[in-house]
Formats: structure tokens, sequence, C-alpha cells
């Protein structure tokens, strides 16, 4: 027994609590299973673990770049600045985390539970009617980090296995579940390029879709060819946008840069020792703002580089174990498959929305200040305008995106502080997780493991009632899109 419990602590001390070393290990294993040369899975282990050692860095950059504004903000003005963004919302959660004394690295144990879950739903897909594996990396540890909070937060004295086990089975079922939701959708919008969206709207997808189906029935007269979005000439200003650190920095000039300015010269050199007593006020300002596109950028390398072999290692495996199944993967992979316009006019009334969204907070003096997060403005309002456009066309993409906008902001508020996640500085910000997260977590705070167990049987029937709607074409259009459109009559392009 004395030796069981010393392998359990060493593995606990050394790996369970180093989530670098846990995820590298995870990758050696996958890669392994895979029948890959020992000499590749250790490449596999070096590059999971750095990338994992470098995102520590960002995310410690982005905490002490940020901590000095939200002093200011709440030394000043009694204010709550929170940014929507899945990076800022994974280090707010992670802070949350440990600040009650539990472990963030149960964050990738979580991960691989709910993975592990996802597989077994599409394993008896006979039963379950569960066609996607959920394999975007990033966004799985993202959305593993605010979950684990949210978990926490609604059962505070959980111990932490059946804290791991409940929310993997709860985290499995929302990425088998949602990604599923997206099947029709995307298979229609890419004619059958035979992959599902996984990210962090994949609700606000089905969504979309439904609101183009909507205006499509409203409006007879819309030229079914697709091409408004082509016809809208937009500013080739617009076109700096495509670059992420150009977007991240001029956002977070603008909206730190702002708040800086109105703290004040003489309260930034009291709360923050970055700043020297020679140094302008205007370069500090360009520089404090800017430093947050450094360290995101950091924290992205990072994640990139682990989250490519993790990636590898589960795609892997699920294609070896469940062949037949479909991968739900990056929403960015959509945008090839509709005009650049309508990315862009996506971005652009999706911000619309938001900067309204926020004026409107400061109005009513909300005491939280939500600031703009480029990937929730970018990806899932340009997202939504795809979907939203393949049948209801610009008036569609306007509705959804502007809509999206301020629900982002408007529920991010409240997000931020029901969970008591405002004091960090960040919330996860994208739509799926600022709704439907939000309405599952109310229930489980308030009527405890009912609410869990309700919010898991309402994901597992889903699928079902999808499959009772469709039964001769519900695997067929994920198997073979062109039997599909035989079947149905729809036009294959």
């Amino acid at each position: 027994m004395d030796i069981i419990l010393t392998i359990w602590s060493f593995f606990q001390t050394n790996i369970l609590t180093k989530p670098a070393f846990f995820v590298g290990i995870i990758v050696f294993i996958g890669y392994l299973l895979l029948r890959r040369p020992v000499y590749e899975a250790f490449a596999g282990f070096v590059k999971a673990t750095v990338g994992y050692l470098i995102l520590n860095v960002g995310s410690a950059g982005l905490t002490s770049n940020f901590r000095p504004i939200l002093s200011g903000l709440n030394t000043r003005f009694d204010l709550s600045a929170v940014v929507i963004d899945p990076y800022f919302g994974q280090n707010a959660a992670w802070s949350a985390i440990e600040s009650v004394g539990r472990a963030s690295s149960n964050t990738m144990v979580v991960l691989l539970v709910a993975f592990i879950f996802n597989l077994l739903l599409v394993a008896f897909r006979r039963w379950t009617k569960v066609r996607t594996v959920f394999i975007t990396g990033h966004i799985m540890v993202q959305q593993s980090a605010t979950a684990l909070w949210i978990m926490l937060f609604c059962f505070p004295v959980i111990r932490d296995v059946p804290l791991i086990i409940l929310l993997g089975i709860l985290l499995g079922s929302y990425w088998a579940v949602a990604s599923n939701l997206t099947v029709e959708p995307t298979q229609k919008l890419t004619e059958g390029a035979g992959f599902a969206v996984g990210h962090q709207q994949m609700i606000g997808v089905w969504l979309a879709d439904k609101i183009g189906c909507a205006f499509a029935r409203h409006d007879k007269k819309r030229r079914a060819s697709g091409k408004e979005a082509k016809e809208v000439k937009l500013p080739k200003f617009l076109s700096i946008f495509d670059d992420n650190v150009v977007a991240t920095g001029t956002l977070m000039l603008l909206f730190f840069g702002i708040i800086i300015a109105i703290l004040g010269k003489d309260l930034m050199h009291e709360i923050d020792t970055s700043f020297a007593g020679n140094q302008n006020f205007g370069f500090y300002i360009i520089e404090k703002a800017l430093n947050f596109a450094v360290y995101l950028s950091i924290l992205k390398l990072g994640v990139q580089m682990f989250v490519a072999e993790l990636t590898t290692s589960f795609q892997g495996i699920s294609e070896k174990l469940l062949p037949g199944s479909m991968p739900a993967i990056d929403c960015a992979a959509t945008f090839g498959f509709g005009s650049a316009n309508t990315v862009t006019l996506g971005f652009l009334f999706g911000a619309i929305g938001q900067f309204i969204a926020i004026a409107g907070l400061i109005i009513f003096r909300s005491p939280v200040l939500i600031i703009t997060g480029f990937i929730p403005v970018f990806f899932d309002n340009a997202t939504f305008a795809l979907f939203a456009h393949r049948k209801g066309g610009m008036k569609a993409v306007v509705a959804t995106a502007f809509c999206s906008g301020l629900t982002q902001v408007l529920l991010g508020a409240v997000c931020a502080s029901f969970f008591g996640l405002a004091q960090y500085g960040g919330w996860h910000g994208n739509f799926d997780i600022s709704t439907v997260w939000l309405a599952g977590g109310a229930l489980m705070k308030y009527t405890g493991y009912i609410g869990l167990a309700v919010c898991v049987a309402a994901l597992l029937v889903i699928p079902q009632i999808q499959y009772r709607r469709h039964k001769s074409t519900y695997f067929t259009i994920a198997e073979d899109y062109g039997k599909y459109c035989e079947m149905t009559g729809e036009e294959e392009r």
C-alpha cells in the first residue's frame, strides 16, 4: 500500500500538478498508440511540453500587464474591467481556481476525460446519434479551464475525482452534441467538405443558419446565388484586420489607451512600478496597450505548439478507433467557402453591436466595464455571417452579427459578474459560453446536482430529436454528401 501511495504522490506532485508535463506525456502515449517511431513520440513530447511552458510565460505577462489597470479602475471609479476573449477568460478562470485552493492543472485531466466521453458517444452512435468528434485542441483547453471554474463556482466543496468525472461528462456531451448540430449547416455551406464546426459558437452557428433560412422564407424575391455580400464595396483600410496582431494591437490601443488616459499620469505612477518617472505618458500608454498584443502572441505561440501535437495525437486515435466519424474543427476552416466580404461584414456589424452595448454599459453605470477582445468579435461574428448569408443574404448577415455583438457584451458582463471573474479581468466572451453556459451554470448553482443532470440529459436528447426529424438522411449527409443531394433533390454545386 505504501508503494502505491508513494507512486501516486510522485505522479500528483511532478505530473498531475504540472500541466506542461502532463500534456507532453499524453502526446507521447498518443503517438505510441498510433505506432509512430519512438523518436517522433519524443519530439511530440518536447514540442508539447515547451509549448505549454511558453503559454505560461504569455499568461503571466498578460496578468502582470493588466493588474495595474484593474487596480486603477477600482481605485478611481470602483469599476471592474473585463476583456471578453477566451485567452483572457482562461487566465481569469485559472486565477479564480487557484484562489480557492484548487489546482488549475485539473484542466488537462478534465479535457482528457471529456474527449474520451466524446469518443464513447460517437462509438455508440447507433444509440446516441452523435456523429462528430471535437478535435480543436486550443478550444478544448480554453473551455476546459472556464468550465472547471464554473463547476467549482456551482459546487465549491466537491472533491477532485467526482469533479473531473462529472465535468468530463458534461463538457464531453457539449462538445459532441453542439458540434453535431453544425453537421447539416456546414455540409451545405461547404458543399460536402466533410467536417463540422468545433469551436466556441457551435449552437450559435445552428441559430445563424436557422435565422438565414427564416430571412429567405420572408424574402422570396432575394436572389439564390448568394452573391449579395460580394457586391458590397468595402474600404481598403479594413484589410488590416486580417492580421491578428494588428487587429489585437489596434483594439487594445483603442480601449486601454482611453482607459489609461482617463486614469491619468499621476495615478498610473502610483500603481504601476514599470512606469518610469522620466517616461513620456503618451509612449507609456502605447507601450502598455501594445504589450497586450505581445503577451497574447506569446501565449498563442505556446498554444499552437502544444495543440498541434495534441490534435495530431487525438485525431489519429479517433480515426483509428472510430472510422467514419466526422471531425469537428476550427470555425476558420469555413472562411474559404464564402465571400471574403461576408467575413469582413460579419466582423464589422458585430463590432458595431459590441460598441453600442459597451456605450450602454457606460451610460447606465454598470459596475463591470467590458473591453472588446478580437477573437469573439471576429471569429464568432464572421462565422455567423457566413452561415446566415447562405440563405438569408445581407439582411441576415447584418441582423445576426449585430445581435451577436450586443449579446457578447451584455451577457458577457452578466457572466463575469455572476461567476465572480470580473475581479480577475477576463471572461471567455464567445457566444455559446455567454449564453448556453450561463444558463447551465445558473441552473446548477441554484438546483445543484439536479441541474447538472438536467443539463446533460437535455444535451443528449438533442441528437435524438435531430435523428427523428430526418431518419433517412441523418447519417448520409455526414458520410456521403453526393448521395444525400440525390436523395433530397438539393443542388450539389
